[in-house]
C-alpha cells in the first residue's frame, strides 16, 4: 500500500511545507517577522531528496502519476527554479509588504501542481494540476493588490486562462470519447490500433488539446496575454511563471503528444511546425520595439517557446534530449535575469525601463555583470548554456530535415541578439541621466544570482553530462 504513494512524496514535501506557511501566516502577531521563506527550502530540499532516491524505480501511484526519469528531471529543474525564486523573492516581499505566507504558500503550491503536471499520465489528473499552478500564478500576478497594472495583469490573465482551459477539458472529452479512457498508455494503444487517416474527430480532440498547451507555453497565436502579465506581475513572480509554468507545461506537452498522440504525429507535425516557426518570429522581431525591459523578456520568453517547439516537432533523439536541456538552460538564464531587475526595484521607482539602466556599471557592477551573463546567455552566446541550447535544438531540427525551421530559428536568434545588446550597451555605454537610486543588493538574493551564472557557465562549458541525464531519462517513455 506505502509503494502506491511514493510516486508522489516530491509534490507532497512540497504541498507540506505550504501548508506549513499558510498556518505559520495564520498565527503570526501583526507585525511579528517570522521566517517562513526558509519552510519552503525546507520542503523544496526535502523533495530534492525524494527524488534522487526514486531515480530510476518507475514508481507509480495509482496509476496516474509515474516517477519516471523524465518526470524526475523536470521535478529538479522545479526544484532549482523554485529555491531561485524564493531567494530572489524576499526583497521584493519585505519592501512592497506583501502577507509572507500568502506568497510563498502559492509559490509552493505553485511548484507541487507544476510538479503533478510533469508526472502525470492521465489527461484529467494534468487537467488538475494545470488549474493547480494556474490559480496560484494567477493570485501571485496581482498579489500587489494597490497597483492597477498587477490588477489587469491578474484579470487578463485569468480570463484567457480560463478560456483556454475550456479548450483543454473539451479535448479530453472528445479524446475520452475516442477512446474511452483518459490513461495516456492506454489513448497511445487505441490511436496506434485505429489504421488508416486519422478521423475528424481525432484531429477535433488533437487541436483542442494543442490550444491549451499553446497558451501555456505562449505560443502564437495564444501569447497575447504574456506581455501585460510579464510587466504587471512582481518581477521574481514573472521570472517564477515565466520558467516553471513554461517547464512544467513542456514536460506535459511532450508526454502527451509524442507519447499518446504519436501515432498522428504526421497530422500535428505540420501546425506545430507553423505555429513554431510564427512564435519565434513575433517573439523576435515584436522585441526589438520594446522600451519596458519586462515586456521585452516577455516577448524573449514568447521566442524560446518557439524554440523549444522546434525540438517538440523535430522529435528525433538529438530533438528529445534538447527538450529538457533547454529547459534547465533557459530556466536559470531567465530567472537571473528577472532576479536583476527584481533586485533594482524600489518602492519608489520599478527601474524597469531600458533608460533605468543607464549607468548601472558605474554603481552596481556585480549586478551589470551577471544581467550581462544572463542576457548573453538568452541570446545564445558561447560559452553561454543558451548556445549550446539552442545548437542542440536546431542541430535536431537539421537532423530531422526541417531546414528551413532551423534557419527560421537561427534568423530570429540574431534579431533577439539586437534587444539584449541594447540593455548591455545601456549599462555600460550610456551615462545615466539622473542620480543613482538603484537599492543595496541583499546577500541571500545575490549569491542566488551567483548561483545561477554559475549554472549557465557549467552548461555552457561542460553541458555532457546534463546532456546525457536528459537524454537518457526522456528516452523512458519515447
Amino acid at each position: 500500500m506505502f509503494s502506491s504513494f511514493l510516486a508522489i512524496v516530491p509534490m507532497c514535501c512540497v504541498t507540506a511545507t505550504a501548508i506549513a506557511a499558510m498556518i505559520a501566516e495564520a498565527f503570526r502577531e501583526p507585525g511579528e517577522r517570522m521566517p517562513i521563506g526558509p519552510l519552503g527550502v525546507i520542503g523544496l530540499v526535502g523533495a530534492g531528496v525524494a527524488s534522487a532516491a526514486l531515480w530510476n524505480s518507475h514508481a507509480t501511484s495509482f496509476g496516474v502519476v509515474v516517477a519516471d526519469n523524465f518526470g524526475l528531471f523536470v521535478t529538479w529543474i522545479l526544484i532549482v527554479i523554485g529555491l531561485l525564486s524564493l531567494a530572489i523573492s524576499a526583497p521584493t516581499v519585505k519592501r512592497e509588504g506583501l502577507p509572507q505566507g500568502e506568497y510563498y504558500a502559492l509559490m509552493l503550491f505553485a511548484v507541487a501542481g507544476m510538479m503533478l503536471m510533469a508526472t502525470a499520465t492521465d489527461l484529467l489528473v494534468i487537467f488538475l494540476a494545470l488549474e493547480v499552478l494556474s490559480l496560484a500564478v494567477y493570485v501571485l500576478t496581482g498579489i500587489r493588490r494597490d497597483k492597477p497594472t498587477a490588477t489587469e495583469a491578474a484579470f487578463k490573465y485569468f480570463l484567457l486562462g480560463g478560456f483556454s482551459s475550456a479548450f483543454f477539458l473539451y479535448g479530453i472529452a472528445f479524446t475520452y470519447g475516442l477512446t474511452a479512457s483518459t490513461r495516456l498508455d492506454r489513448i497511445g494503444r487505441l490511436v496506434a490500433a485505429q489504421s488508416g487517416a486519422a478521423t475528424p474527430m481525432q484531429l477535433l480532440a488533437v487541436g483542442l488539446l494543442l490550444v491549451g498547451f499553446a497558451f501555456k507555453i505562449s505560443a502564437v497565436p495564444f501569447q497575447m496575454w504574456t506581455p501585460d502579465a510579464y510587466e504587471g506581475a512582481p518581477p521574481a513572480v514573472t521570472g517564477f511563471m515565466s520558467t516553471g509554468v513554461k517547464a512544467a507545461a513542456f514536460a506535459a506537452f511532450a508526454r502527451v503528444f509524442l507519447a499518446a498522440f504519436e501515432p498522428l504525429r504526421g497530422d500535428w507535425s505540420g501546425i506545430i511546425w507553423v505555429i513554431a516557426a510564427s512564435t519565434m518570429i513575433v517573439g523576435a522581431v515584436v522585441g526589438v520595439v520594446q522600451s519596458n525591459v519586462k515586456r521585452m523578456l516577455a516577448y524573449s520568453s514568447i521566442a524560446h517557446a518557439g524554440y523549444l517547439l522546434v525540438a517538440l516537432v523535430s522529435a528525433n533523439d538529438v530533438g528529445k534530449g534538447a527538450i529538457l536541456f533547454y529547459l534547465l538552460a533557459y530556466a536559470v538564464s531567465n530567472l537571473g535575469a528577472f532576479g536583476v531587475i527584481a533586485l533594482l526595484d524600489t518602492a519608489l521607482w520599478p527601474n524597469d525601463q531600458l533608460r533605468d539602466y543607464a549607468g548601472l556599471w558605474n554603481e552596481h557592477p556585480a549586478l551589470a555583470g551577471l544581467m550581462t551573463v544572463f542576457l548573453l546567455s538568452l541570446g545564445g552566446f558561447p560559452p553561454m548554456a543558451g548556445f549550446i541550447a539552442k545548437w542542440y535544438v536546431f542541430s535536431a531540427a537539421v537532423k530531422a530535415g526541417y531546414y528551413w525551421l532551423a534557419i527560421i530559428g537561427v534568423l530570429t536568434s540574431v534579431v533577439s541578439v539586437f534587444f539584449y545588446l541594447r540593455i548591455v550597451v545601456m549599462m555600460y555605454m550610456t551615462p545615466a541621466e539622473s542620480p543613482a537610486r538603484f537599492p543595496a543588493v541583499p546577500k541571500l538574493a545575490g549569491a542566488a544570482l551567483v548561483v545561477s551564472a554559475i549554472l549557465v557557465f557549467y552548461l555552457g562549458i561542460l553541458p555532457t553530462r546534463v546532456l546525457d541525464w536528459a537524454a537518457a531519462s526522456i528516452s523512458t517513455i519515447f
